[in-house]
């Protein structure tokens, strides 16, 4: 599954992306969820508002009404959530859906959001935010139940993936493509570079990497007017000049014009894929993909 080209890497033309629909069943049910879950109701039977009002600040103060925890969630959230989660905590460019998360939806006044946000999720590049009190993710996780109740109330505009919306094909079949037509077991193997896979990355950041995994380093070999032949990482090339890191990581290049060279480019490999992929290869082979745990 490897291609050796010459000159400039040539782009990704074009980049497929799978958005199913997913079931909402269930969601009868957590509509009829108590959704003030931070705060006794103003209906709340004499006697029992001590007993079951929501966390306070400040003591003997009152306690907050829901909408003013969520409004001030909401601003920690765009300063320190947003970027990842979106304004909305419906999902990001790195971050997951936050208003279809099991997680919250188990969660209540903050018990199970607060361990995620102060320890973090290193193995999915997310980082702990212990500099947050606890009155600071009682009002996040305010805001992020408020968000998921909106998105709830709005069937058919979920903007996410989840993860079993890429689970429909079929295994053997994945496992077939991969070793037959697809040549992916000519670079790859499921008990070597890809050993785990599944288990580092989950839904859509998997088969992003699967499609076209863009951090992948070309390699390239230079060949010099003395015959001798340089092999290292490929670090700059364009019309001019071709550069390289070799195995110590120091940088070298040349003029193109003094110099022979060839790009080994494995993700060249899955670029022309794309003209020849299935619907049914591409589930298959993430349906096997997500066995590789």
């Amino acid at each position: 599954m490897r291609v050796l080209i010459e000159g400039v890497v040539t782009p990704m033309k074009r980049f497929r992306v799978f958005v199913f629909l997913a079931a909402i069943a269930g969601f009868t049910a957590y509509q009829g969820r108590q959704l003030h879950i931070y705060a006794a109701s103003d209906q709340a039977p004499a006697g029992q508002a001590t007993q079951n009002a929501g966390p306070t600040h400040g003591g003997d103060a009152a306690a907050a009404h829901p909408s003013e925890l969520a409004a001030a969630g909401g601003s920690l959230f765009q300063q320190n959530c947003a970027f990842c989660h979106g304004r909305d905590a419906g999902g990001g460019e790195t971050g997951p859906d936050l208003t279809r998360s099991k997680l919250v939806g188990e969660d209540v006044g903050g018990d199970k959001i607060s361990d995620v946000v102060l320890h973090g999720r290193p193995d999915k590049g997310m980082p702990a935010f212990n500099t947050l009190s606890s009155e600071q993710i009682t009002d996040l996780a305010a805001f992020i139940h408020s968000e998921q109740i909106k998105a709830m109330a709005q069937s058919g505009k979920r903007k996410g993936v989840d993860v079993s919306d890429l689970q429909t094909g079929n295994v053997e079949a994945g496992k077939d493509y991969f070793n037959g037509p697809g040549g992916c077991a000519t670079c790859h193997s499921p008990t070597g570079d890809l050993a785990g896979v599944a288990s580092r990355y989950e839904g859509l950041q998997l088969e992003e990497r699967m499609l076209y995994p863009k951090d992948v380093k070309s390699k390239v070999t230079v060949t010099l007017a003395s015959g001798e032949k340089l092999t290292g990482t490929l670090a700059y090339l364009d019309e001019f000049t071709v550069g390289m890191r070799d195995t110590t990581g120091t940088y070298r290049s040349w003029p193109v014009n003094s110099v022979k060279y060839s790009v080994d480019a494995p993700v060249e490999a899955h670029v022309a894929l794309f003209s020849k992929y299935t619907d049914a290869d591409i589930h298959n082979l993430m349906a096997y993909m997500q066995t590789l745990r």
